[in-house]
């Protein structure tokens, strides 16, 4: 069983801030891959980034890892606080518009290699290991939070040493 969480922040204002995402894949639930990257946008399109393209680079990464690993066919789910990615790539909700819309079509195309592939919403306090790795980067940056809240313990400055 394989269990992946994702999660992506939007700083110091969404749309248009600095956007990261945090991934954490746990195979019989043990760690076998965790990862958090800034999302560079296309040059000319430094501002298209949003919470939503930040919560879709994460889910993008599970994709990408899984299918490099030769995981596809592997029972997974995929756990995310962001109802926007679970309900249209699992559920009844379409794509529609916004700076997402493009690495959301490529997902949605992806997840067809994956026969057991089920993505379940939690509560951000359950997603929060993805949630301090996409956060990590976005303070890595030098950016400061404006919108989403810090773990506990955790102060609204630069170190990510806490």
């Amino acid at each position: 069983m394989i269990e992946a969480y994702f999660d992506g922040c939007c700083e110091p204002v969404n749309p248009g801030g600095t956007a990261a995402y945090g991934v954490v894949i746990l195979k019989n639930r043990q760690k076998i891959w965790e990862t958090s990257k800034l999302f560079v946008p296309q040059r000319g399109r430094e501002k298209e980034t949003s919470n939503n393209v930040a919560e879709y680079s994460g889910f993008k990464a599970i994709l990408d890892y899984l299918i490099a690993h030769d995981l596809t066919k592997s029972q997974i789910v995929v756990y995310g606080d962001s109802k926007l990615v679970i309900e249209q790539m699992f559920g009844s909700w379409r794509i529609n518009f916004g700076y997402y819309v493009p690495i959301a079509k490529i997902c949605k195309a992806m997840i067809k290699q994956f026969p057991y592939l089920t993505g379940k919403w939690i509560p951000r306090e359950e997603n929060f290991l993805a949630d301090e790795l996409s956060k990590t980067e976005i303070l890595r940056a030098g950016v400061k939070f404006r919108i989403q809240p810090l773990p506990d313990g955790w102060e609204r400055s630069e170190d990510v040493n806490k």
